[in-house]
């Protein structure tokens, strides 16, 4: 449930300055599909997922793969590491997406600037861009489920 963005909307100065408050929901259904979900977090995060073996981005361009800049362009939504090379279809959600005040694919290619990017780090760096796309629609799903959790929180 702490990936529910209603959940974190409503506790975000709690979430920043303190241990977060964890609700429960009583319906054994609601927490069975919860805990689906959750499980689907931490292999999608831990980048174990079968899911991530299809990258939905492409690396593109000619150039030496060195990481000199980061540029996002929305219009055509890409990523570029330099003057010449980028990642395909990073959508805006994707870019924007953070997790504890980073910005996740943007501190990826900020950690390697002036480096060259290996294919291993080409196809890496593709898992997590469809590692968040997922990410993202599970918070969605989540979020649906976050109205029958709200109802335990305000019995406690």
């Amino acid at each position: 449930i702490l990936y529910s963005t209603i959940y974190r909307e409503k506790y975000k100065g709690f979430l920043k300055s303190e241990f977060p408050r964890i609700p429960f929901t009583n319906d054994h259904q609601t927490f069975q599909h919860l805990a689906v979900l959750g499980e689907q977090l931490v292999e999608l995060h831990l980048l174990k997922a079968k899911l991530l073996d299809n990258p939905i981005s492409r690396y593109e361009g000619q150039g030496n793969n060195q990481v000199e800049k980061r540029n996002y362009r929305e219009d055509t939504r890409r990523l570029y590491i330099n003057d010449t090379q980028y990642f395909d279809k990073v959508t805006p959600e994707i870019w924007n997406y953070y997790i504890g005040g980073y910005q996740v694919v943007d501190k990826w290619l900020k950690d390697r600037n002036g480096r060259i990017l290996s294919l291993e780090d080409q196809l890496h760096f593709r898992k997590i861009i469809i590692a968040l796309t997922h990410t993202l629609d599970i918070q969605r799903r989540i979020d649906k489920f976050y109205p029958e959790v709200e109802k335990t929180l305000a019995r406690q």
